[in-house]
């Protein structure tokens, strides 16, 4: 059973919530120690919050999951565990997230409850809605961004949050793309919302978040306010690995038909793995070396 438990769960996930340090390192604040630590307890409350959710959809697209080629093997959806037993740890881990967000401080808890609330009407109805089921999904980083910089009690830059936005609507476009091509004419079965998307649509919008991720990220590392506040104006310099990743994951999705999990794609794909990393380490440098 604890095999099927954290196949349920899925820790691997929990990489998603790493955003919720962006507040930290960006805010020049990544070698205080009480920021550290909130911050920290704010990752793990999400990393609980974003567990609560995976067993709640698990518990509601029980039927449609078995009829995916992958999603079949689901602990719910093989009957290898319970639904009464999901139900008792999506509800454990949900309020031991609110919990540690209550924790820190007070908005901290307010921004976990909105992203357990989004979540929760994403699985029952917003996932359904064509644009808002993706924005809905970029929405949730949105909130995991905001929460970092609330644990810490750090004002966070609106430029730094819409970059978030549209990084993950892109993500979410080439998931979307991703399913519809490798599932062909089943789409519509193990997603209800793919019949309202085609490939050509898809590509339309992804053209449009494409452009808007990497000027986005532009300006905000040229915004004067953003340059005061972190007292460097060497931040562009990050620009071309920003570009290269958004490209690199074009690539995959029209050219090796990857996409359908990002996750997967951060661990596996060794340019966009060592890009990121270069990226993350430049980001250091430039804010806490030079």
């Amino acid at each position: 059973m604890f095999v099927q438990i954290i196949r349920l769960i899925r820790p691997w996930q929990w990489i998603k919530n790493g955003v919720v340090l962006a507040g930290l390192i960006f805010s020049g604040t990544a070698f205080i120690r009480e920021y550290q630590v909130n911050a920290l307890i704010a990752v793990f409350a999400f990393c609980l919050l974003s567990s609560a959710v995976y067993a709640l959809n698990d518990i509601v697209d029980g039927e449609r999951d078995r009829l995916h080629p992958m999603k079949k093997s689901r602990p719910l959806a093989s009957g290898k565990l319970s639904v009464s037993v999901a139900i008792i740890i999506a509800v454990v881990f949900a309020a031991g997230g609110l919990g540690l967000g209550i924790l820190v401080n007070r908005e901290l808890f307010l921004v976990a409850a909105s992203y357990l609330v989004l979540n929760i009407l994403y699985t029952f109805s917003l996932k359904d809605i064509v644009i808002i089921d993706v924005m809905s999904i970029a929405a949730g980083f949105v909130l995991r961004a905001l929460a970092g910089a609330v644990a810490i009690e750090v004002a966070f830059s609106n430029w730094l949050l819409i970059s978030t936005f549209v990084l993950a609507l892109f993500l979410a476009l080439g998931k979307r793309r991703a399913e519809i091509v490798s599932l062909e004419n089943e789409a519509a079965t193990h997603r209800r919302i793919l019949k309202k998307y085609s490939s050509y649509l898809l590509d339309q919008l992804i053209g449009v978040v494409t452009a808007s991720t990497v000027i986005t990220y532009f300006f905000y590392t040229l915004s004067t306010e953003v340059q005061s506040k972190l007292h460097t104006e060497y931040m562009v310099l990050t620009t071309p690995f920003v570009i290269y990743g958004v490209f690199r994951y074009l690539y995959l999705v029209h050219k090796e038909a990857q996409g359908g999990f990002p996750t997967r794609l951060l661990l596996t794909d060794r340019p966009i793995l060592l890009n990121v990393l270069l990226w993350l380490a430049s980001v250091i440098v430039i804010l806490y070396i030079l």
